[in-house]
């Protein structure tokens, strides 16, 4: 028997770059090869892509130019942005709030952070996955050194509302970093709307290459250097930048301006009908966070009586690639740390599973996809020991 058709539902893991941005960067592999730094001919017809692109970049998400730094990734941008922006390691130990169940680029920035004596604070979350705005007033601001937020959440898809925190920190004088991966390429982002001072985002989760990303920075912050080498992207980041990968993003970053409305509406309604499909045949199955403030491309769900890394292991062989959550923290067996937050039940947490579709997606595959994960869930139930 012939293998089934691979049906990929893990596109908040990554993308597949589109065509054109492969032969874009391919093209620039051969034509803009130069060190961008080199003085030559060759060397400023490799800065000029490298500028335009960062000049392309900044306008569509509502920045200046010298405002966006190129580094590898968004995990790369989040240590830089936390790290940098609370001084480590010449600064005195202080606090850092971060939302629960933040992407390990964080997470895991902010425990280096404590282990050096500083203080992480949680914001805490309601059931939907949303900040608690009203608890905003009981963090110690004076000791607060910065604040770090995912605006868009890679496991559940929920959108925060961060502008009464964005004023708070302005008030407080605390920056803020937004960590917007997930949300870049997907909803519009506007980086001086949002009024944080830092921003992270990576190619790879728009249809761009891998291996780039930015974080944006805005003028006239001060942000201590992790790397040390070039005086390239102004001191922030040495290392002579990848020209064609950067022109790839730009271009993937345009693709989507150019064509938000019609991505997001074709996103909603794949995803809706996946959602839809699953709710209705393979109850009971609970949807996890807000079904409201939700990224277009994402369902976190659950299907109650089912433990999800024999669901998972169970669907790959089906032919459907999904996740657990986060594919950066794939080696834990840990019950998502998001869902702990929202006070799910045990239940919800040992059974829920990614879904999230990408533009490669077509109507036919969602629904041979629900048809697979029905019949799935279907035959663990019946193949569980009865409680």
């Amino acid at each position: 028997m012939s293998a089934p058709t691979r049906i990929l539902l893990d596109s908040n893991a990554t993308t597949r770059p589109l065509p054109e941005v492969v032969r874009c960067v391919a093209d620039h592999l051969e034509s803009s090869f130069a060190n961008p730094g080199s003085r030559h001919a060759e060397g400023r017809r490799a800065r000029q892509v490298l500028e335009t692109s960062r000049e392309s970049i900044a306008e569509i998400l509502g920045a200046l130019p010298d405002e966006v730094c190129f580094v590898s990734g968004g995990t790369e941008a989040s240590c830089l942005a936390i790290l940098g922006l609370t001084g480590f390691p010449a600064s005195e130990p202080g606090a850092v709030a971060i939302s629960p169940g933040e992407h390990p680029a964080t997470r895991e920035t902010c425990r280096h952070l404590a282990a050096f004596g500083w203080e992480i604070i949680e914001l805490p979350l309601d059931r939907e996955g949303r900040l608690i705005e009203t608890r905003y007033s009981t963090l110690p601001w004076q000791r607060l050194k910065l604040v770090s937020v995912i605006l868009a959440h890679n496991e559940t898809g929920v959108i925060q509302h961060t502008a009464p925190l964005a004023a708070l920190c302005r008030q407080h004088g605390v920056p803020l970093h937004l960590d917007a991966v997930q949300a870049v390429g997907k909803i519009r982002v506007n980086f001086r709307e949002l009024g944080a001072a830092a921003l992270s985002l990576g190619a790879h989760k728009f249809h761009g290459p891998r291996g780039i990303g930015a974080l944006l920075l805005a003028s006239g912050l001060r942000l201590t250097p992790q790397l040390f080498g070039g005086y390239q992207e102004s001191g922030l980041r040495p290392g002579t930048e990848p020209v064609a990968l950067i022109a790839g993003m730009a271009l993937a970053l345009e693709q989507w301006h150019q064509n938000q409305d019609s991505r997001t509406r074709k996103l909603g309604e794949l995803r809706d009908e996946l959602q839809d499909g699953l709710l209705q045949t393979c109850a009971p199955a609970v949807v996890n966070g807000s079904q409201v403030h939700r990224l277009p491309n994402t369902l976190n769900i659950a299907f109650p009586g089912l433990e999800g890394e024999p669901l998972l292991v169970a669907l790959d062989l089906a032919g459907i690639a999904c996740s657990l959550g986060s594919a950066c923290a794939s080696g834990s067996a840990e019950p998502a740390p998001v869902l702990v937050a929202m006070q799910c039940e045990p239940e919800i947490l040992q059974s829920s599973v990614r879904l999230t579709v990408s533009i490669d997606n077509t109507p036919a595959e969602i629904e041979e996809a629900i048809r697979r994960i029905a019949a799935v869930v279907h035959r663990l139930r019946e193949s569980s020991p009865a409680e």
